[in-house]
């Protein structure tokens, strides 16, 4: 889809080897993922790798920093969509400025006179060997109208193995429409991507005893009220009404001791967060014999290596969006870990 301007020899060859979007050069801009093309305030871009999705925490503590994994190991958010990229000003100002950048998920168009050709004078798109590729132009941009041209954009390109998804040439639509294509955004589309972006505080739980332990005596594990609360996240897609807000709401806290000469209380590892956003029971002093309602009692020393605690929490993920449209997404789960050192208690017979 994108005029030839060198040989075709030579463009076969880069169009072989390269598997990658063909990002814009030129206009000041930079190869591979740096900034191409941006027009109006950062707004927009000539990079089919940008969305331009809106994301806002909306509810839940700030300041997080881990990112979600998702409990579903066969569960992926949409590789690309479709999403409103020019309105006819910005385009005309982008065409005869900078006039370097992805044309669409795939293909990019590097001079004036390609952007001119098809947005401003009606031409038919060419392939890369000059003859027409069926894909009408426009007349001055579509200046007068109300509307945005639309692009494919895949923000991880290396989820995206289907060359056919999201590949269709920028193209017209009208305001308030979005276009009758698969990959077309949608609300769920949109708490896909809000998934991606909640962040949850640290699992940094209290122990006791901490770091060291005594084999057969319980270490008790709890965690403060309010350490963990609901988190939601917004998304919205400009040029549209499409929205949706992302809520994870903790769980669980699970336990794995590291090593199979343990036991977990609860039994199953999974210790139930209260609605006050605590986990457990604090120890206090004289409970060392008493079995803790979330904890662990390990069986053997660690001997040389101590044994690795992971605490991990389980958000449980849930999503609204446009025209009352709701649903689920697999839940989600952020983990640490830390060391345990584990003594036998020596004692002598007279």
């Amino acid at each position: 889809m994108r005029r030839a301007l060198v040989p075709a020899a030579l463009v076969l060859a880069t169009v072989l080897l390269t598997p990658g979007p063909a990002h814009a050069v030129g206009g000041g801009g930079t190869r591979g993922d740096g900034p191409v093309g941006e027009v109006e305030g950062d707004e927009l871009t000539a990079k089919a790798s940008t969305s331009r999705i809106k994301v806002t925490q909306t509810s839940g503590p700030t300041g997080g920093t881990g990112t979600l994994s998702s409990a579903d190991p066969t569960w992926e958010p949409p590789p690309c969509w479709y999403e409103p990229v020019f309105t006819p000003a910005q385009l005309k100002n982008f065409a005869e400025t900078e006039a370097a950048g992805d044309v669409s998920i795939r293909q990019g168009w590097y001079g004036e006179g390609l952007w001119t050709d098809h947005f401003r004078d009606g031409k038919e798109a060419r392939n890369y060997f000059g003859t027409p590729a069926s894909v009408p132009g426009y007349e001055n941009y579509n200046l007068g109208k109300d509307g945005y041209f639309w692009r494919g954009v895949a923000p991880d390109w290396s989820a995206l193995d289907d060359t056919s998804l999201c590949s269709r040439l920028m193209f017209w639509q009208d305001a308030g429409e979005v276009p009758d294509e698969p990959e077309a955004p949608t609300p769920e589309v949109l708490a896909a991507y809000a998934y991606d972006k909640v962040k949850v505080p640290e699992t940094e739980i209290e122990l006791k005893p901490a770091a060291r332990s005594t084999v057969n005596l319980p270490t008790w594990v709890w965690l403060d009220k309010a350490t963990f609360q609901e988190i939601s996240v917004r998304a919205e897609l400009p040029g549209t009404d499409l929205w949706a807000e992302t809520t994870a709401q903790p769980v669980a806290l699970h336990l794995d001791p590291g090593t199979q000469d343990a036991e977990t209380y609860p039994a199953s590892g999974h210790c139930e967060i209260d609605a006050d956003g605590s986990i457990g029971t604090p120890y206090t002093r004289g409970s060392a014999d008493r079995t803790p309602p979330c904890g662990i009692r390990y069986l053997r020393a660690s001997g040389g290596e101590p044994y690795r605690l992971t605490a991990s929490i389980t958000w449980e993920i849930s999503w609204e969006g446009t025209g009352g449209a709701r649903g689920g997404l697999p839940d989600g789960t952020f983990e640490t870990a830390q060391d345990m050192t584990v003594q036998e208690i020596q004692s002598v017979n007279r």
